[in-house]
């Protein structure tokens, strides 16, 4: 993932908006997950630390295709994640 401060690597294709896009939709895609994990800790705040680690991991990255390539991917995750929670809920309900 990519961070969300300085973001000196953005220039290009991808712009410190979309970066700060992709956090969001990931921060919104964790709060469906209220249930706890086995340690009786909410699934959502396991997904948020996770999804803030990565992005500090990637903090410093200056090579735009690298953060171009980190922002695809954290999309095509959040999308494939929430395609399978709303499968998931459908089957529940019927």
């Amino acid at each position: 993932m990519v961070h969300l401060g300085p973001l000196g690597g953005l220039t290009g294709g991808t712009s410190k908006r979309e970066v700060l896009r992709l956090y969001r939709e990931i921060i919104r895609t964790a709060n469906a997950f209220y249930w706890p994990n086995e340690k009786g800790e909410p699934w959502s705040a396991v997904l948020k630390r996770s999804a803030r680690k990565e992005f500090e991991e990637a903090r410093n990255e200056t090579d735009p295709l690298i953060v171009a390539r980190l922002v695809v991917v954290g999309q095509q995750c959040v999308n494939e994640t929430r395609n399978k929670f709303n499968a998931m809920e459908e089957q529940i309900k019927n």
